[in-house]
Order: structure tokens, then sequence, then C-alpha cells
């Protein structure tokens, strides 16, 4: 027993000591580009719907209508259509350059299968390591329910809300030519 006892301890530091030699080696693929290592994926999810089923917000505190989707539309188009999108459009270099890369919300079935306490969730704490941020000090409840109830109707709101997600087209934009100085 005691030599069973001794190799398990044994073994467990060895583990531990080559996990550390990988990492403290750079050999950890820790770009953007780099691919995933291995089991990453599948550990990352499962912690983080472990931890989000344990504590995601039954109850919504806000009434999922036109008003408190026209005001997430805004939150959105302000806070996270840089990361995750606008209808009809290509993913920002931004989101190019994730890793992971954020889902595009109001395309295909986006987060719209997600109970709006789940998204909830999301935006209140954010997720380790995609670079996806914790909003708990930026918006209030209110608003973080908001963005929340219009992700999870997205592939039910009217298309005026849709609109309204897109940035408004900036005075940068719409000049087709280079200011000219004249000397």
């Amino acid at each position: 027993m005691r030599t069973f006892t001794l190799g398990l301890v044994v073994g467990i530091i060895l583990i531990v000591g080559a996990v550390f030699f990988y990492f403290s080696m750079g050999m950890a693929p820790v770009a953007t580009a780099a691919s995933p290592m291995p089991f990453e994926k599948k550990l990352a999810n499962s912690a983080l719907h472990a931890r989000i089923e344990k504590e995601m917000p039954k109850n919504i505190p806000v009434q999922a209508d036109d008003t408190a989707y026209a005001a997430g539309a805004l939150i959105y188009r302000d806070q996270c259509a840089v990361c995750h999108g606008v209808p009809g459009t290509e993913q920002s270099p931004i989101a190019k350059g994730m890793f992971p890369k954020p889902p595009e919300l109001f395309k295909g079935k986006g987060v719209t299968d997600d109970e709006p306490g789940e998204t909830y969730w999301k935006v209140a704490n954010g997720i380790r390591l995609t670079g996806m941020p914790s909003f708990r000090r930026s918006l209030s409840e209110t608003q973080m329910w908001q963005v929340s109830l219009l992700l999870a109707n997205a592939d039910k709101v009217p298309e005026s809300i849709k609109k309204s997600v897109s940035p408004a087209p900036t005075a940068d934009s719409a000049q087709t030519q280079p200011n000219k100085t004249t000397r």
C-alpha cells in the first residue's frame, strides 16, 4: 500500500511538473491565431455551462416588449456590435482577430435558443479568456436585461428594431474623397 501511495504522489508531481514545463517554456498556444490546446474548448464550455446553470437568474424583472427591445438595440449597437456584428454585415476586423471567435448574434439562431437568464449572466459576468467583458460596472441591471431580452428574441423582433442595431453613418464614412487643403 505504501508503494502504491508513493507511486501515486510521484505520478501526480510528474504530471503537474510536465504541465508547468509546457506552459513556462512557451509551448502552449497563446496567440489568437494559434490552434486550441487539446480539450481546451470542451473543458472551458463544461465549466462555463455548469456555472451558468447554477447561477443564472430564473426570474426576469423587465417586460419583454418593443420598448425593452428598442432600448436593448441601442445598448447592443454601442457596446456589443463591434464584436458580435449587426444584421446583414460582415464581422468587424476586431471580431475576426479574436479567439475564440465571438458568435454573430443576429446570424442564424444566435442566442435565441438560450434562456434570457443565461444571456443576462454572460452580459453581467463576462466570460474569462474569450474577450467577453463583464458589463456589471458599466450598465444598469435594467440595461443588461434589455439587451439580454433583445438577443433572446432576436429572431422575433421587428425589422425596425433590427435596423436600429446598425450604427448610423458618420460624416467621415459619408465622404467619398479626402479633404483637400489649399496652399
